[in-house]
């Protein structure tokens, strides 16, 4: 979010970042409200002057003994109140719509990202040549019974897992795994509610934008969570942190849930996309001066999850056009599941610069000024898209599943999950 001052001196830029992130923003209108609030504030401002006047003189006419010449003046400032009532009112009202419009506002773009064109930036590993026939990722939960997609659809519905046996044990050993990585690289650990209020998901930038795609619920006004980003930013809203703690790292675990599962079509198959889903998130709260380099400390701390599994991936720098409404710039990690033959995203590493700490009040000094902390975010990482690349790439010719020597700690020892080929 923006103050005022910013976007009045600012139209042309938020209103070209705006299009490209394909978001409407009124600008025309909110020049007209931003002309009337400081009207309104104005004659409110010269009013309270006025009564301030007023009541010197009633002070002195009382001190003199000549109270009684005051009732002019005391009738005087009440119209004056129940004027200066009416205008608050008023600016009320108008600063409604403006914070209304600003809040349609998305984050400004870095200059370093592209208008249209996805950048590879960098790649890791040799995809795996097989001398069988692969099975995909779906072929072996089935015959492996590592999730049971039938009895959970009976539950609750469509797209939402039920990891079962073995493969339970490994989505919570990558979990496991996950945190313990990211302790080691000096983030603190939360465990976070995994519900979360509105005003929450406003700081961030969830709401108002992308409501639809939440879990509400009503009775309570609360919603689920749907990334660890919501609840573990707003730790700290509305605070003054102090700038020798940064940067502040934190990384947490949480189910996840969305509601757009359902519109991608073959993409919403076994893991792919899933309306609730694991995810090891990391956050850092900086200093302007360093958050760029931090995204980049970043990205190298999400990718050592995939380089200790052995796996091939790659690095894309995102488009506007493809960033999301709160960030700056973000870079995407995609794994390559070599029998699926396709490239899977399993994490989004963004710096949202100072948009949501101003939505958030998060605020630091800086030679005594006070600023808005820049507030980073990545994925390290989401497992559904790891849990089906891994399988995929560690399968055996007998239809098994050897178990990275990294997570064998983790699964009790275990180094192969048994083939069910005869």
């Amino acid at each position: 979010m923006f103050d005022f001052e910013f976007i009045r001196n600012n139209f042309e830029l938020i209103k070209r970042s705006a299009e490209l992130k394909g978001e409407s923003v009124d600008v025309d209108k909110f020049t007209l409200l931003d002309l009337k609030r400081r009207d309104l504030v104005k004659r409110r401002d010269a009013i309270r002057a006025e009564q301030k006047q007023i009541s010197l003189k009633v002070a002195e006419l009382k001190k003199s003994g000549q109270g009684d010449k005051a009732e002019d003046l005391i009738k005087q400032s009440r119209q004056l109140s129940e004027s200066e009532s009416q205008l608050t009112v008023e600016i009320t009202g108008v600063e409604t719509e403006l914070y209304t419009l600003i809040s349609w506002m998305p984050n400004i773009p870095d200059p370093s990202v592209p208008l249209k064109t996805v950048t590879t930036i960098k790649e890791h590993g040799t995809p795996i040549a097989f001398e069988f026939t692969p099975k995909t990722s779906d072929e072996l939960c089935e015959s492996l019974d590592m999730v049971d997609f039938k009895r959970s659809t009976k539950v609750v519905g469509s797209n939402f897992p039920c990891y079962k046996g073995l493969g339970a044990r490994l989505e919570r050993a990558l979990i496991n795994f996950m945190l313990d990585l990211h302790i080691k690289q000096g983030y603190t650990e939360i465990l976070p509610s995994y519900l979360v209020n509105p005003k929450s998901m406003f700081h961030t930038g969830q709401l108002p934008k992308l409501e639809e795609d939440m879990y509400f619920i009503g009775k309570d006004n609360l919603f689920l969570n749907p990334t660890a980003e919501v609840p573990v930013i707003n730790l700290f809203q509305e605070e003054v942190l102090d700038a020798k703690d940064f940067p502040i790292k934190y990384v947490g675990y949480t189910a996840c849930f969305r509601r757009e599962a359902g519109s991608y079509g073959k993409m919403t198959k076994g893991l792919r996309r899933l309306h609730q889903f694991n995810k090891v998130e990391l956050i850092k709260f900086v200093h302007p001066d360093s958050s760029y380099q931090e995204l980049e400390i970043l990205l190298e701390e999400a990718e050592e999850v995939l380089k200790l599994l052995g796996l091939t991936y790659r690095v894309i720098l995102l488009p506007v056009n493809d960033m999301s409404f709160a960030s700056a710039k973000t870079y995407d990690i995609e794994l390559w599941a070599p029998a699926s033959k396709e490239w899977l995203e399993v994490s989004s590493c963004s710096n949202c610069e100072g948009f949501q700490a101003r939505r958030a009040k998060i605020r630091f000094r800086d030679k005594g000024e006070m600023k808005a902390v820049h507030i980073l975010n990545g994925s390290g990482v989401a497992t559904p898209r790891l849990f089906i690349t891994l399988i995929e790439q560690y399968q055996t010719a007998d239809g098994g599943i050897v178990i990275p020597e990294v997570l064998r700690p983790y699964m009790g020892g275990i180094d192969k999950i048994a083939g069910s080929n005869k």
